[in-house]
């Protein structure tokens, strides 16, 4: 038998649920609709709305009879973003992924100079890479770069990706890469969520990055494995990438996204 400290209120659960199906709801619902959606009958789901809707959590439109979101729950919600740190959050589950995958797991935000690592957990391989709190990606040449160039304004990701470019000119006579292959690795960033890197920047070493959105679909942070490219399968249906995807989608969830992400305009290379 569970202890009391486990039960739940019954009561409670189900209102909660109401709110969760009205939250999704791209537009007010009739009662008939959630009551169906909640599983409920249509008198049970009108006794808790009774309820909901005294506490300002619930409101009807006295013209149609639908139901959507009152104030109080934008007040509870506003108040929930206020709390919520996404680097906290991010931070905070970053060495149980570590341990899941045994790969490094790095924190990523866009800083001054780009894609700026904040935090490095370290797994059990010794991987020969200056991967360090404080250190920058490359935007066009890592797999964290280019899922920010993928979702970031163009205004915020030119400047450093041309950057970039002329820097490789000069180190290496030429860019990385075509405008038209990066252009087109951009798009299939967006489509599939995730970017991989195969023995680059560093051969031997490969990756996997993906974001993590706030409540309008901002990126705020990526999240990257790193790890020797015989130990990480970069494969969209590897376990690497699937954990990857479900620990940034989880935090994505928390922060209030829902998506889709809204489409970004193209970041296009320079001549």
């Amino acid at each position: 038998m569970a202890s009391d400290s486990q039960r739940g209120v019954r009561t409670v659960e189900v209102s909660c649920r109401l709110l969760a199906i009205l939250a999704d709801a791209p537009q007010p619902l009739m009662l008939r609709d959630v009551a169906r959606l909640a599983e409920l009958t249509p008198g049970q789901a009108h006794a808790h709305l009774v309820s909901l809707r005294k506490m300002d959590m619930v409101e009807q439109d006295a013209d149609t009879g639908r139901y959507r979101l009152g104030p109080f729950a934008l007040h509870v919600g506003l108040a929930r973003l206020r709390a919520t740190d996404p680097y906290r959050m991010a931070a905070a589950g970053a060495p149980e992924l570590a341990e899941r995958v045994g790969l490094m797991v790095a924190l990523t935000v866009w800083g001054t100079y780009g894609p700026t690592i904040v935090l490095v957990q370290e797994a059990g391989h010794q991987i020969h890479a200056n991967v360090r709190a404080g250190g920058v990606f490359n935007v066009g040449g890592t797999a964290t770069g280019r899922v920010f160039a993928a979702h970031l304004p163009p205004s915020m990701v030119i400047p450093v990706l041309e950057h970039d470019i002329e820097r490789a000119k000069v180190q290496s006579g030429s860019a990385h890469r075509s405008r038209e292959a990066f252009e087109a690795e951009i798009k299939g960033i967006r489509r599939t969520g995730f970017a991989t890197t195969l023995d680059k920047p560093v051969p031997g070493i490969s990756a996997a990055a993906a974001p993590v959105f706030d409540h309008g679909g901002r990126m705020q942070l990526a999240v990257t494995l790193i790890g020797p490219t015989e130990s990480i399968d970069i494969t969209a249906d590897g376990p690497h990438v699937r954990t990857l995807l479900d620990f940034t989608r989880g935090l994505s969830r928390k922060l209030g996204w829902r998506g889709p992400v809204a489409d970004r305009p193209a970041v296009e290379m320079a001549q």
